[in-house]
Parts: structure tokens; C-alpha cells; sequence
């Protein structure tokens, strides 16, 4: 059956049944739902799996990893995918209350217009923060973008062909159908607020990674060639890493490493290189990319000398993550020695020529990322297979 729907000029316009605009609504919905809950699901394994990949992670440019290590994923102690998930449910429990009504009487349309506009809005944010500041873009959350884009329209659309209020006095005419459902409007709006605000108070900020204690009881020392050892004196298993301070994987590997350093002190030796992927001090890097690596390198191993590699590596690592500006005041108080020394050590030409070595130790071994690991002359770019830490240990 056809319903007709007049123009100011009389002439009528035939439009479908209302469900052929409804169903399609809903499934657009849906796969923001089914997209939101992959990345809140994808943004946890990225913070907590040491060998987890998303499938789309394919490129530097397009890697939904490098965006979900971000800090701008987070909003309000809650991951952004999570309020994702909270705006598609109060999309579709408004759908559902919607369908309850007769095609000449839907309601709910201007609300749902209003609800995925300001989710647009959120989209082109975002999409200029990728664009500008993380220099990478996630492919899941293009397509919540186009699905967010989508609901707008398709609201616009629907309310056109089945309500004359418009989107303004809509609202006025929405709140009056959901007070005369408060029996259903008041707890389903007191549930959400309620799971907001729990989430809130008591997210659990899993993305707040933080190193092992550095227990004074595990053996540390430096090889033959100079480089910083923690874990095992005669280990069955010898790690050889090769990490960038501003690397998340980097972090993320380096401080599962040393968890299992930690939990198999006998048997585990962790040996930490230095590889920036900084445009200034490795020959790889052609074009701007993890500005100032180089110098946090040169402080470590300025640090070693002083014996305070591990706990400066720790603070790097930390410092990096918090995106905060190279502060070589913080850096020198962190040591317990004067800003003066620092600025000394950057500029130590016996400091460059090290870095400058390890950099080419990576090179030689077919480096050209982090975080990199070697293993009995076998090379691992990313991440260790757990195959091969189980030949060593339980």
C-alpha cells in the first residue's frame, strides 16, 4: 500500500510504506553499533596483547593501531569507541520506540537527526585530528564517519517525507512523545546516565601502561659491546631489542619484555639498543617522523654512563606517550644532575657516534622499523612469535 504526502502546490507525492525508509535507518545504525564495538574491542588488545594487529593496520599512512595508541582516542576517562557504542544504543532504542507509532504519527525523527549531528560533528574533528596530528587514519572509524554522515541525511530524509513540524518544533513535539512513555523514557535515560557515569568514575585506564617495578634484587649489566642488560646472568633466552621512545609497540613490547624478565629471572636476558626512527639521526627516515627520538637515545645512554639507564628508560618511554613537549629540565631532575649536563651530553660527539652505531647494527641486520628483536640471529620486526618464547620458557 502507497501513502501520498501533498506538496504546497498540491501535487502529490507518492511515498513507500514507512518501513522501507525504518529498516534501512536501523541497519546503518547497526553497523555503527557493530563498528564501535570492534574498535572499543580493537583498542583494548592494542594496549594489552603485545602480539595483537588489527587487520587494518596496513601502512603508516592508514593504521588503525597507530590511532588507537593515540591519547586523543580517549575522552573523559573513557575510550572514544565506548561512547561510540553508548550513541548507536541510543540511536536504536529510539528507532524501537519510534516503529511503536503509526506512519502519519512517527516521531522521534528530529531527535534522531540532532543525536547524529552532533556524532558528524565529532566525526570531522577527529578526522582533522588524524589528518593533522596523528598523521594516520583508522579505516573503522572512516566508515562510523560515513555511517554518522548517513544517519543525518537519512533522518533529514524520513522526516521530510512523514512529518511537517520540522526539525526545530520536531524536538518540542519529540520530548512530548517520549513524557507520555516515561514509563519507558525515564529509566532507559536514568541507565545510560547512569552507565556514563560509571565508566567515568571507574574506567579502568588500561591504556596507562606502566613498566615493572625495577626491583634491586634483578641482575643488570652491560655486554661486551656496551649495551644495557636487565634479567638473567647465564639466560637460556637472550632478547636483543631494538626500540624508539616514541613508539608505541615499542612501549607496549618493551614493557611485556621485561614482565617476563621479571616472572623468569633465571632464564631471560633483555639487552635494549637504540633505534630512532627520528629523520635527524637515522638514514632510513627521509622525511619528518618521531621528531627528537634521536636525543631521547643520546640521554640514555648518557643515563648508562651514570648508571640510570633503566630508570630513565622507564621515564622516556612514559614521557613520549604523554605526547609532552622535550623538556630537558624534567629529564635532569628525573637523573638528580643539572640541565647543563644534559645539554652537554646532547652535544657529546662520543654519544652520537654510539647512537650512530646502533642505529647501523640495525640497518646491517635488515632493520627498517620498530621495535625490532633479535633472537639466536633470527630477526622480529613488531612483535616476538609466541612460538619462540615457548621453546625457552613455560
Amino acid at each position: 500500500m502507497q501513502h501520498c504526502k501533498k506538496k504546497t502546490n498540491s501535487q502529490p507525492i507518492k511515498t513507500l510504506p514507512f518501513v522501507y525508509y525504518y529498516l534501512p535507518f536501523f541497519l546503518i545504525a547497526l553497523v555503527g553499533l557493530g563498528s564501535s564495538i570492534y574498535l572499543a574491542a580493537s583498542h583494548y588488545r592494542v594496549h594489552t596483547d603485545p602480539t595483537y594487529s588489527s587487520f587494518c593496520a596496513v601502512s603508516r599512512a592508514f593504521n588503525c593501531d597507530t590511532v588507537s595508541s593515540s591519547h586523543f582516542a580517549v575522552v573523559l576517562n573513557v575510550p572514544l569507541a565506548i561512547w561510540g557504542v553508548i550513541g548507536y544504543l541510543l540511536v536504536l532504542a529510539l528507532l524501537i520506540l519510534a516503529g511503536r507509532q503509526q506512519a502519519p504519527k512517527k516521531r522521534l525523527w528530529p531527535s534522531l537527526f540532532w543525536i547524529s549531528i552532533v556524532y558528524s560533528t565529532g566525526s570531522l574533528i577527529l578526522a582533522g585530528i588524524s589528518t593533522l596530528l596523528i598523521h594516520s587514519y583508522c579505516l573503522i572509524c572512516i566508515l562510523t564517519y560515513l555511517v554518522n554522515f548517513s544517519l543525518v541525511y537519512y533522518a533529514w530524509f524520513v522526516d521530510r517525507r512523514f512529518e511537517n513540524a520540522g526539525l526545530f518544533m520536531g524536538i518540542v513535539l519529540d520530548m512530548k512523545l517520549l513524557w507520555s512513555l516515561r514509563k519507558v523514557t525515564i529509566p532507559s535515560v536514568a541507565a545510560i546516565l547512569l552507565l556514563a557515569g560509571s565508566l567515568i568514575a571507574g574506567m579502568p585506564p588500561y591504556w596507562q601502561m606502566e613498566p615493572p617495578p625495577l626491583s634491586d634484587s634483578l641482575p643488570r649489566g652491560v655486554t661486551e659491546e656496551g649495551h644495557p642488560w636487565i634479567g638473567a646472568e647465564n639466560p637460556t633466552l637472550t632478547i636483543n631489542e631494538f626500540s624508539d621512545y616514541m613508539c608505541f609497540q615499542c612501549k607496549k613490547m618493551h614493557f611485556f619484555l621485561r614482565e617476563l624478565v621479571r616472572t623468569h629471572p633465571n632464564q631471560i636476558r633483555l639487552v635494549h639498543r637504540h633505534f630512532p626512527m627520528d629523520h635527524d639521526f637515522n638514514p632510513l627516515v627521509t622525511e619528518p617522523f618521531h621528531s627528537g627520538s634521536g636525543k631521547m637515545a643520546i640521554l640514555a645512554l648518557y643515563a648508562q654512563a651514570k648508571d640510570q639507564f633503566w630508570k630513565l628508560n622507564d621515564f622516556l618511554f612514559n614521557l613520549a606517550a604523554q605526547k609532552k613537549d622535550f623538556n630537558t629540565r624534567s629529564i635532569a631532575e628525573q637523573m638528580g644532575i643539572t640541565s647543563g649536563e644534559l645539554v652537554a651530553a646532547l652535544n657529546s660527539r662520543y654519544l652520537r657516534l654510539r647512537l650512530k652505531h646502533d642505529i647501523a647494527m640495525g640497518i646491517d641486520f635488515g632493520l627498517t622499523g620498530t621495535p625490532g628483536f633479535i633472537i639466536d640471529d633470527n630477526v622480529y620486526t613488531g612483535n616476538i612469535p609466541a612460538d619462540i618464547l615457548r621453546k625457552y620458557i613455560k
